[in-house]
């Protein structure tokens, strides 16, 4: 759905209402979005809202209701999620940011919680400075500040707190 600016004549002169670096040229609502690679169906993106702020001085996406983004393999089974209660993405720097409970799973099945994350896609490079929990297959990982590949597949922690086995039963909830 195009969001439309009503306009008002005024002594033959049409006035637009409204600041259009404050105003967003598109709002949409809940999308969900199929991208495909080489015809295959590898991706989903999925957000209740979506504002996109072409005019503002740093040109931005708004999900302030959050997203979901997920990955399938070839038998369309989701192998990688990553998700959120609210995302911004900058355009022009192709740089997200989320924030609220971001969750991710790689393709190892390894899942990551931290309450804000930085994306930038041209350096291909994710990171966050708040606390960060990953959970592996026999272990969960605690710490401050996160640096990895957009994969999540290469990482480290700045500050580790602390790395603590897990039994079958802990690691299944």
């Amino acid at each position: 759905m195009l969001v439309l600016f009503s306009c008002e004549e005024k002594n033959g002169m049409t006035q637009s209402i409204g600041d259009r670096t404050k105003a967003p040229v598109l709002f949409e609502d809940s999308v969900t979005t199929i991208l495909s690679d080489s015809g295959i169906i590898r991706y989903r993106l999925t957000t209740t809202k979506w504002y996109i702020y072409d005019k503002a001085d740093t040109p931005y996406w708004d999900f302030p209701e959050g997203l979901r983004f997920e990955r399938f393999d070839l038998s369309y089974n989701i192998d990688a999620a990553l998700q959120c209660n609210k995302a911004v993405y900058f355009s022009d720097m192709e740089m997200w940011h989320l924030m609220g409970n971001v969750r991710s799973m790689n393709l190892s099945g390894e899942r990551f919680y931290t309450e804000e994350l930085f994306w930038n896609r041209q350096d291909a490079k994710v990171w966050s400075d708040k606390k960060i929990t990953i959970i592996q297959k026999d272990k969960k990982i605690v710490g401050y500040g996160f640096e990895s590949n957009e994969q999540f597949t290469k990482y480290i922690i700045k500050r580790p707190t602390g790395v603590f086995p897990l039994d079958d039963k802990a690691n299944n909830e």
